[in-house]
């Protein structure tokens, strides 16, 4: 029988891996996105170049597919400086057109505005206490408990607020249904679904 209708009997909504592991389909299969769900999606990210990071690619993500993002995300990485702030926040029109001719990256000009945006932003926010506690006092008290893909939401009272703060703070291209993706990828919230090996990884939340 193979893996994904074995699966579906139980009804736990997992794929059992070659390694005998459990994760939902979207990380069964490209071994990309198997490597970031075992290894990255969904732990605490506490550092604001991180952080920083973590939103521009979410923002660069509407519309497309993580995967496309993660193939890009070398190049991402190059054209940003490593997505540090304060460099970012220096980028003008001639850095605008550098990036609009880069093939390695998602070359939307509203996204990559966004992201200058945002990194000035970022740095504005050092004022008041600096991006990590700004949007980790969003964290809700409970997290959702998914037994498959069709529990998990897609956005939440809490990535309603945090987007509304955000945007009140300067930020763009941060939606409540990116923030809510941006929650799950930095385990403020933990949907891996409850049959998952990673459900509980974070350390924040209980299994």
């Amino acid at each position: 029988m193979i893996p994904d209708a074995a699966a579906a009997l139980r009804g736990n909504g997992t794929v059992i891996g070659d390694d005998g592991l459990a994760r939902p389909p979207w990380a069964s299969v490209d071994p990309l996105l198997r490597e970031y769900y075992d290894t990255e999606w969904g732990l605490p990210v506490r550092d604001e170049q991180g952080l920083y990071e973590r939103i521009s690619l979410e923002g660069f993500q509407a519309g497309l597919s993580w995967a496309t993002i993660l193939r890009k995300r070398p190049a991402f990485r190059s054209a940003f400086h490593n997505f540090h702030p304060d460099t970012v926040a220096l980028f003008g029109d001639a850095d605008i057109e550098r990036l609009m001719q880069d093939a390695g990256i998602v070359r939307n000009r509203l996204k990559i505005r966004a992201a200058i945006t945002n990194a000035r932003a970022t740095v504005s926010l050092r004022e008041r206490g600096g991006l990590v506690e700004f949007v980790w006092q969003f964290q809700p008290a409970a997290t959702p408990r998914p037994a498959s893909h069709a529990e998990i939401p897609t956005q939440s009272p809490e990535s309603v607020a945090l987007s509304k703060a955000l945007r009140k703070q300067g930020f763009s291209f941060v939606g409540p249904t990116t923030m809510f993706a941006l929650m799950e990828a930095i385990g403020m919230v933990d949907t891996h679904l409850l049959a998952s090996h990673r459900r509980g990884s974070s350390g924040i939340w209980p299994d």
